[in-house]
């Protein structure tokens, strides 16, 4: 396998951002375009998409191409299009993505689908069109936004943690090839970040951080190659810890760090 990592400058070529119209994604297109480079940046809403061009400052830009990545046909038409018109695609961050609470155990099946649809099947229809560009080059660096959800179930999160867990395990499987292709895959494990999403979590956050700062630590992991960029360490890697203990210790120990045993009491005495 390859050592060598390949990371993205502006001379590569552009920069391609999903989910962008709003939170990390927006906040991550408009640094990357500060640095110099041109971000094409996708999501339904163009009106929002123009709005974060009209305010980015240079030296480099955003262009915005709006699109929803749960239509496969679309992405790869959205993909070739960017390529003829505005460069290669040399640094993909594939951020689109829900999060759909499932509450008190209840299996909405709607729920699951859009869910997945989103945020599993959404970012498989990006990234198919252009790693296979990248391929043909033979250098490209991709970057997939997880969770640190993804790391082990969470109450509210069988849906958005199972979706999560299926990107976590999909660039694992994919880094063996792409090392030997010239390809840079990255996966990005946030711990809690404010955002709409969490808004509503009915549980404690600790090291909850702003979008800004979550926004500066995954520009300066897409810097360095390395598989993994997650943060805060002090947070995400205690929960490395507490994904690997047995499941007499693992359930408690969440149950309580969520508060979700006393939320469960104080439920059922209302």
């Amino acid at each position: 396998m390859s050592s060598h990592r390949f990371v993205a400058t502006p001379s590569d070529g552009i920069v391609w951002i999903t989910g962008a119209s709003s939170g990390i994604g927006a906040a991550v297109a408009s640094r990357l375009a500060a640095a110099g480079f041109t971000v094409v940046v996708t999501a339904r809403r163009e009106e929002k998409l123009q709005s974060l061009a009209e305010q980015s400052s240079g030296p480099g830009r955003i262009v915005p191409c709006a699109g929803d990545v749960t239509d496969g046909e679309q992405m790869e038409a959205l993909v070739d299009r960017i390529e003829r018109e505005v460069g290669p695609i040399a640094l993909a961050v594939l951020n689109a993505g829900v999060y759909l609470p499932v509450v008190d155990g209840g299996i909405d099946r709607g729920i699951f689908d859009k869910t997945f649809a989103v945020n599993v099947t959404g970012t498989m229809n990006a990234l198919a069109p252009v790693s296979k560009r990248m391929q043909a080059r033979g250098h490209g660096q991709i970057a997939i936004v997880a969770s640190v959800a993804g790391y082990f179930g969470l109450p509210t999160a069988a849906a958005y943690g199972a979706s999560k867990a299926a990107l976590i395990n999909l660039a694992e499987a994919l880094k063996f090839d792409f090392d030997n292709q010239g390809l840079t895959i990255q996966i990005v494990a946030p711990g809690f970040v404010d955002t709409p999403a969490t808004a509503d979590n009915p549980f404690p956050m600790p090291f909850l951080m702003k979008v800004d700062q979550a926004a500066d630590r995954i520009v300066a992991g897409l810097k360095t190659g390395r598989f993994e960029i997650t943060f805060p360490r002090r947070f995400t890697y205690g929960l490395k810890i507490i994904r690997i203990l047995p499941y007499g210790l693992f359930f408690p120990l969440i149950a309580r760090f969520t508060g979700w045993s006393r939320h469960n009491r104080t439920d059922q005495s209302t």
